[in-house]
């Protein structure tokens, strides 16, 4: 099963296969020797240092043992330092499963990250009546920026309308809620602070 761009993009950051090449040549050893000690073909190691392909934990084992380290070498240091996340790779969710009237759906933009500071989500808005906007609070803060039409924030019991362009911070311990105002798409980037 062919790796998606994500997925290949976060294993290319452990940069497994220049870490086994440097060893190896640190260690002044071929390729035939590297695969005389682990029971690999001399073809695979190749293709795995030239980043053609991934090993398996099992062969990523094999050659650690030679080399006298821990998996954790080759999984540790790098990974997580960039994390791209393409459109089609996006996962839409609703505000929450099982409920009535849904007022936004949100898909993560930042989910493979590791050591993450902070949460971003792209969020549509949904139209609804003012009784049916859900109140709800969480820990940190909370940062909105409106990408497209007019958005109606509920906080400390008085809705504030966002347009276009505008953004808005504040503390997410305060119950809030929102809701698109008028007919046109209402979308926005919203960045939570654990």
């Amino acid at each position: 099963m062919p790796l998606t761009e994500t997925l290949s993009g976060m294993l290319d950051s452990y940069d497994i296969g220049p870490k086994i090449r440097a060893l190896r040549v640190q260690k002044k050893m071929g390729l035939v020797k590297l695969a005389s000690h682990t029971g690999l073909s001399a073809a695979l190691l190749s293709k795995i240092e030239r980043g053609k392909m991934y090993p398996t934990l099992p062969t990523l084992l094999k050659i650690s043992m030679v080399f006298s380290l821990g998996l954790d070498y080759f999984l540790k240091d790098r990974a997580g330092e960039v994390s791209i996340v393409r459109n089609h790779e996006r996962v839409r969710l609703p505000q929450q499963v099982g409920i009535g009237n849904v007022g936004y759906y949100f898909e993560s933009l930042d989910f493979p990250a590791t050591e993450r500071k902070f949460n971003a989500y792209y969020a549509d808005f949904e139209s609804l009546p003012v009784e049916d906007v859900r109140l709800h609070k969480h820990e940190g803060d909370e940062f909105i920026f409106v990408l497209e039409g007019k958005l109606g924030l509920y906080i400390r019991g008085k809705e504030t309308t966002l347009d276009k362009g505008d953004s808005v911070y504040f503390k997410a311990s305060l119950k809030h809620g929102y809701r698109r105002i008028g007919r046109r798409h209402c979308r926005a980037l919203v960045v939570t602070i654990p």
